[in-house]
């Protein structure tokens, strides 16, 4: 389905991108995992190639926060592979100070992340639809996620030291609505922007938290990375054509 397409997930060497390059990989396309950590990046490489016997996958340090950095990415990979297909924006920077609980966070920190993931989000967004408007093409998925959907559940935290982060919230609900600007934005210029926004996925979480959360949801419950594969692939593929400035969102019914 995305057979000699080269996409671009920033992020690519945390736990979801990981699962994003192998679904493109598996559908044929060349996956650029593009990450801020050189060390680790590089590694992923290496470690996912011998796993799925591939010469599909590429690593390009980025720095979302950066114009030159991105231009920088955009041009190696212009000059290498004459193309850029798609942009899965997926990388999360934030600060030493991030995950605080709601009365606990600083002006000058909430205004750091919210600037370092929404600023950065939009940064990467604006420097490759400049190459996909010249190209006459491009493709830009956003992650965002359920509490960009609802507000969080804070019942399901009780008793853990667990919370969903005040700039997390703002930041996810500000995505998708920046994912139709650029979708209205972009008429005519054959690039499409849409989201797609995962409930939760497991990550050794507390048992006693997982069964609260899962309580919410139709079957499964929490979710593995590899299960946003498919509608990831569904988005980067000709069958989401017509697809433009929605948000999918893949949850197992959580926020119903």
């Amino acid at each position: 389905m995305l057979k000699s397409q080269v996409v671009v997930i920033t992020g690519g060497a945390g736990l979801i991108g990981q699962e994003f390059v192998k679904a493109v990989v598996e559908q044929k396309g060349r996956a650029i995992i593009a990450d801020i950590n050189e060390e680790l990046g590089k590694s992923i490489k290496e470690s996912l190639s011998k796993e799925l016997n591939t010469k599909n996958i590429d690593f390009v340090q980025l720095d979302i926060t950066s114009t030159e950095s991105l231009q920088k990415c955009i041009n190696y990979l212009n000059d290498k592979y004459g193309k850029i297909d798609a942009l899965v924006n997926n990388a999360y920077p934030r600060n030493k100070n991030y995950g605080k609980h709601f009365f606990d966070v600083e002006y000058d920190d909430f205004v750091q992340n919210v600037g370092l993931n929404l600023g950065g989000y939009f940064t990467t967004s604006q420097q490759f639809a400049k190459y996909f408007q010249k190209q006459g093409y491009g493709n830009i998925i956003n992650i965002s996620s359920i509490y960009g959907v609802v507000a969080p559940k804070f019942e399901i935290y009780e008793g853990t030291t667990m919370t969903v982060p005040v700039e997390y919230a703002a930041i996810k609900s500000a995505l998708i609505h920046l994912t139709k600007y650029m979708a209205k934005y972009f008429k005519g210029m054959n690039i499409k922007v849409n989201t797609l926004s995962p409930g939760g996925i497991i990550n050794n979480q507390p048992k006693d938290f997982l069964d609260k959360y899962n309580a919410y949801a139709s079957s499964k419950g929490m979710l593995n990375s590899s299960d946003l594969s498919g509608t990831l692939t569904y988005l980067l593929s000709g069958m989401s054509k017509y697809v433009n400035g929605q948000n999918i969102v893949v949850d197992d019914g959580w926020v119903l």
